[in-house]
């Protein structure tokens, strides 16, 4: 079963499209039907499928969850235990738990069974860049 591992470099928060390289490995496989198994292997990124048109969904997006789990210097987030890496380590594991760090995506003809409007993403969690490790494995 076919895997590679590629790598993504953030340049902080937000949403770094990788559609192009996962239908790139399926192309190179050679393989008609599977299942495209995307893996991030890190605790402060995660994986979404999501709209690519429009980059207010995005913007949305990016804005909610930044609402929703503010950095631990936030005076609502004082409960925060975990926080000798950065005052946006902690929000970042908790962003990470509440999205997902693997998915799975169709193959079918030889290409993803992604919708018009679809793609995937790495949803960066952290305010400084990094360097993300995501694993592509192709079942089937």
């Amino acid at each position: 079963m076919p895997q590679k591992i590629i790598s993504i470099s953030t340049r902080g928060q937000g949403f770094y499209e990788f559609t192009a390289e996962a239908a790139s490995f399926v192309r190179a496989t050679g393989a008609a039907e599977g299942l495209l198994t995307v893996f991030v292997r890190h605790t402060s990124c995660s994986l979404l499928i999501q709209e690519n048109a429009d980059p207010d969904v995005r913007t949305d997006l990016d804005g909610f969850f930044r609402r929703l789990v503010p950095p631990s210097s936030d005076p609502s987030m004082r409960w925060i235990v975990h926080t000798t890496e950065g005052p946006d380590d902690m929000p970042a594991h908790i962003k990470a738990a509440l999205t997902q760090v693997s998915i799975s995506v169709p193959v079918i003809g030889g290409r993803l069974a992604l919708g018009t409007w679809q793609g995937i993403y790495l949803f960066e969690h952290r305010d400084r860049p990094h360097r993300r490790e995501i694993v592509l494995h192709l079942g089937g």
